[in-house]
């Protein structure tokens, strides 16, 4: 990286002597190793280094770029040549599609327009590595900011991107510690969980077929719906953690908003920057954004229907995985079960599954007489949820003793209480 920089200040300092006519020895453009390590895929260009050496420069050398602060005399103003613009609160030259052309006119033999190469259509923005933003209506294309997108910048630190929660990205990563031995569902939801699986691992293959590649578009998408507790999220987690691959869930509560296309703004941050990672996006408690669509008779409802179309667009060309979970299938706005590629249901477990969850969560030191308490538990009509909290209720009155050993009159009492927040008798099924 050192060598880059230095490389890259020699550039500058020849394209500046050219520029005002002043003896310098000409420095070649020495190609950078470093770069091309970072992006293996691709045969990077002089131009195209140029551009992203400059647009590195305020993150990994900002003292590189003070050499574009010099004064025009004569108006006593910068150079408009140089282009840059001025951060709120970094001190340092911040440069433009400008700054770069002029560092590539001023060091190359050959006049080159960047207009190509900070387009939508170069592989520095598809592929989310450089862009140009904040362009004003009527300003020249070039006199945009160029900014180095953040999973870049990781990528050149040797870090993994991974975005913090916030206000202005309300998503954030989800992990479990259990594996996909321990998800117990019936055989048939697994055989359905096996079809995604095989989508995940298998789908570059899949559109390698031209006719396919023409009607099938590369993202998945999942319905999840079915009684609380019954496994949604803890199969979504696990999908990611079986596939190497990080699950995100989107906070509802901080994406819908009342003002009018503020939601669909706050989708547009999640899935643009979404859209280039290898992440499944997960929709918690799903119909909260993804409900019915009504008659028009008002101007809210037809706000409402504009976010419910908006999602249909972004969510139907999101090239990942994306999965919405709810309780209620109804809730969920028939216009999108066309973009499903699966629908799971997770059903309330039998008392078989029951007594397989009970085995699988009770610490096995707590028991003296396990097939007796497994089997008075796995009597009452419980989610899996439900298990955990009468477990961690267990936990709770077993520290207050002094002989750590469950019984099944503290079980049945621990999902007597866990009945009752539902306002349901403990009744045995």
């Amino acid at each position: 990286m050192y060598q880059s920089i230095t490389n890259f200040q020699n550039q500058i300092h020849t394209a500046l002597a050219h520029y005002f006519q002043t003896n310098h020895e000409q420095a070649e453009t020495v190609r950078s190793e470093w770069l091309q390590s970072l992006l293996p895929h691709h045969s990077i260009t002089a131009a195209e280094q140029t551009i992203l050496l400059l647009a590195l420069m305020p993150h990994i050398s900002p003292q590189t770029l003070d050499l574009f602060f010099v004064q025009n005399k004569d108006l006593d103003r910068p150079y408009t040549e140089f282009g840059g613009w001025k951060g709120l609160s970094h001190g340092g030259f911040l440069p433009t599609g400008q700054t770069a052309q002029f560092l590539i006119e001023n060091t190359s033999d050959t006049p080159l327009s960047l207009r190509h190469l900070l387009s939508r259509e170069h592989w520095f923005y598809t592929e989310n590595i450089v862009h140009l933003e904040g362009q004003s209506d009527g300003e020249p294309f070039l006199s945009g900011r160029l900014v180095v997108s953040e999973e870049f910048l990781a990528t050149v630190h040797g870090k993994k991107f991974e975005p913090e929660y916030s206000a202005d990205f309300p998503v954030r990563r989800i992990t479990t510690p259990l594996e996909w031995s321990d998800l117990i569902l019936p055989y048939n939801l697994h055989e359905e969980l096996n079809n995604i699986m095989c989508w995940i691992h298998h789908w570059h293959e899949i559109l390698k077929n031209k006719q396919l590649n023409r009607i099938i578009k590369p993202g998945y998408r999942c319905l999840f719906y079915g009684p609380p507790g019954t496994g949604k999220t803890l199969t979504a987690k696990l999908i990611g953690k079986q596939n190497g691959i990080d699950v995100y869930r989107v906070d509802l509560s901080m994406i819908v908003s009342k003002y009018i296309g503020e939601t669909e703004k706050n989708l547009a941050r999640i899935f643009d920057k979404a859209e280039h990672q290898n992440w499944i996006l997960f929709f918690d408690e799903a119909d909260a954004l993804f409900g019915q669509r009504s008659e028009t008779q008002s101007s809210n409802d037809r706000h409402a229907n504009q976010e419910v179309a908006y999602l249909l667009q972004r969510i139907e060309n999101f090239p990942g995985i994306v999965i919405l979970a709810t309780n209620l299938k109804g809730n969920i706005d028939e216009a999108f079960f066309r973009r499903f590629q699966s629908s799971v249901y997770f059903p309330m477990p039998d008392e078989t599954m029951r007594r397989t969850l009970w085995h699988t969560m009770l610490p096995t030191e707590w028991i003296a007489e396990s097939n007796e308490i497994i089997e008075t538990a796995s009597k009452y009509e419980l989610s899996g949820g439900n298990i955990v909290n009468v477990i961690q209720t267990c936990a709770i009155q077993l520290y207050k003793q002094s002989t750590p050993i469950l019984t099944p009159e503290i079980v049945e009492e621990a999902i007597a209480k866990e009945l009752m927040k539902e306002g349901v008798r403990a009744i045995k099924a």
